[in-house]
Formats: structure tokens, C-alpha cells, sequence
């Protein structure tokens, strides 16, 4: 299954249905219903998807957005904050896009999953990549620090995200929606590469999953904390599905696949048609070049 994400094109519509037609026009059969979809869109999403002109592949928290809010803001309400009001309303709002995915037949939610209070290493290790510094002793420090610094602070941080997901998860369950955890490229954020393992033992699938997003991996590999394929590799038994983009050297991503960095030839023999795959665009993508972009990325993973 193939999608496009609302991203790309949200913003500078004002109908949900016109926003979803335009998606359709592309060729797509599915569309992710993103973290900036403002509530005036909500009407005009229901009307597409019960005239069978579009169907919703995914959502990404928190869809619709909170009353108020008129931009994405994924990392509105962390799961991970150390403030429980701020816990309390990010699991209200979840809980809203899990009713909204409900009604309009989505099977799976994407998350973040918070991050942890420490210094801006991943914009010290951007300015040494932009430098041409990658691999310098400088740098090579720099993430040893970032990661001595995230196995100190990052418990209490870990144990309020994860009491979260706890409450979310009946619920998640009695809908038949499914979570998928993403991989976020800053090193502050969570989950912890290596902690993914740990966090798909304790919430069993099919409830909860690992989703992977391209962009960020390849991220998160040219700042040197992960291989980009066999960390997919590695996950790929509890993987839902992916957000697909490419990236430029260093760290500028939301390109369309071909215009950028990643190897995506390297992942396409962990790709399968289960998958639910969504191209997630920047909004500053020329439909022609979005084109091309999908139209890379099938000739080398296939299938429709």
C-alpha cells in the first residue's frame, strides 16, 4: 500500500475534501491524514472518505489538530514531559485521533514518543557535518557525550512515556488501530535507538509497532549513531510501515525519493507489500518533482 501524507499539501487548503482530491489525482488510493490537519478540514475528510473517493491509510498524532492550534505540532503534548498536565492532554488528544482514526477507518496511528531535556547536541553534531567534520575526534566526542548524557538523564523521561503509551493501549487495542513508534532523527528525542527492542517486548504487537521513517534513519546515521539499513533490519519482524522522503548531506530532509542521499535500493529487500508506505513530502515540493520522486521510489520497490 502506498500513501501520501497530508503534509505535503494541507496547508494551503481550506476544503479536506479538495486537500484529498488532489492526493487522488496523483494516482493514490490512500492518503496519511498528518499532524497539521486544522478542524475546518474535518468535514470536508469525512465527505471524501464516505463518497469512496480516497481511503485513509494512517494518521499521524495529534489529527485534528487541538482546538486552537492552526500548524503542525506533533510535539504539542510529550508523552515523555515532566509536567503531568502536559501527559494528561497528550493522552486526551491521542485519544482523539484514535476516535477520529475510528471514523475514518484508519488502522494505524503514528506516535512520537517524546524526548529528553538535554543540551542541543544534534544541532552542535549538524554544524560539524556541515564543516566537513564527520569522523573528526571533535565529532567523535561530541556523541560520545550525547550518548553518556542520554544513558544518565534518560529513566525518568523513558518511565513517563511509557506509563503513557500504558494508558493508550486499551484503547489502541478495543479499536483494532495499531501504533507505530517512529524513529525521530534528533538524539534527544525517544526512543533511544537501542531501546526500541525493549519497548516492542513490553507492548506486544499487533498493537504496537516500529515504524520507519527514511529520512530520519539516514539522519541518524550521518550523525553517527546508527547503520541506517541494518537498523532497519534489526526491526523489521515488528515494522508497520514507513515515512518515505529522501535527504540531502547534511541533515535536510522531506526531499522526494531520488533528490536526495539514501540508498534506497539497499532497503528495498526488507520491504514488503504489508507495508503501508507514505510519502511524506515537504509542502515546497512542485507536484512535478513529487512525481518523479514516486515514481523513483516504485520502479525500485515496487508494487502499488
Amino acid at each position: 500500500m502506498y500513501s501520501l501524507s497530508t503534509c505535503w499539501n494541507s496547508a494551503r487548503h481550506t476544503d479536506g475534501r479538495a486537500m484529498l482530491r488532489e492526493i487522488r489525482d496523483l494516482g493514490f488510493e490512500y492518503a496519511e491524514l498528518s499532524h497539521g490537519i486544522r478542524i475546518s478540514l474535518v468535514p470536508g475528510i469525512f465527505e471524501a472518505v464516505r463518497a469512496g473517493e480516497i481511503k485513509i491509510s494512517s494518521l499521524h498524532n495529534f489529527c485534528p489538530l487541538p482546538v486552537g492550534v492552526d500548524k503542525p505540532a506533533p510535539n504539542l503534548y510529550e508523552f515523555s514531559s515532566d509536567r503531568e498536565r502536559d501527559r494528561q492532554l497528550a493522552t486526551k488528544h491521542t485519544l482523539n485521533t484514535l476516535e477520529f482514526a475510528s471514523k475514518v477507518g484508519a488502522p494505524l496511528v503514528v506516535l512520537h514518543f517524546g524526548s529528553m531535556d538535554l543540551k542541543d547536541y544534534t544541532g552542535k553534531l549538524k554544524e560539524l557535518l556541515e564543516r566537513g567534520e564527520r569522523g573528526t575526534p571533535k565529532f567523535q566526542k561530541i556523541v560520545a557525550e550525547a550518548e553518556a548524557a542520554r544513558a544518565a538523564k534518560k529513566k525518568k523521561f523513558w518511565d513517563h512515556s511509557r506509563d503513557t503509551l500504558r494508558g493508550l493501549y486499551g484503547e489502541a487495542k478495543a479499536r483494532g488501530i495499531k501504533f507505530g513508534i517512529e524513529i525521530r532523527e534528533a538524539v534527544e528525542e525517544l526512543p533511544v535507538e537501542s531501546d526500541f527492542a525493549a519497548l516492542l517486548t513490553e507492548f506486544p504487537g499487533p498493537t504496537v509497532n516500529y515504524w520507519h521513517d527514511t529520512g530520519h534513519a539516514q539522519i541518524k546515521h550521518d550523525l553517527g549513531f546508527i547503520d541506517h539499513a541494518r537498523f532497519l533490519a534489526e526491526r523489521v519482524d515488528r515494522l508497520a510501515g514507513f515515512h518515505i522522503h529522501d535527504v540531502k548531506f547534511p541533515a535536510r530532509d522531506h526531499f522526494p525519493p531520488g533528490g536526495g542521499d539514501i540508498d534506497f535500493a539497499a532497503l528495498a529487500p526488507l520491504v514488503k507489500p504489508e507495508h503501508i508506505k507514505v510519502f511524506e513530502l515537504s509542502p515546497k515540493v512542485p507536484v512535478e518533482s513529487a512525481k518523479l520522486g514516486i515514481a523513483h521510489l516504485k520502479r525500485i520497490w515496487g508494487g502499488e
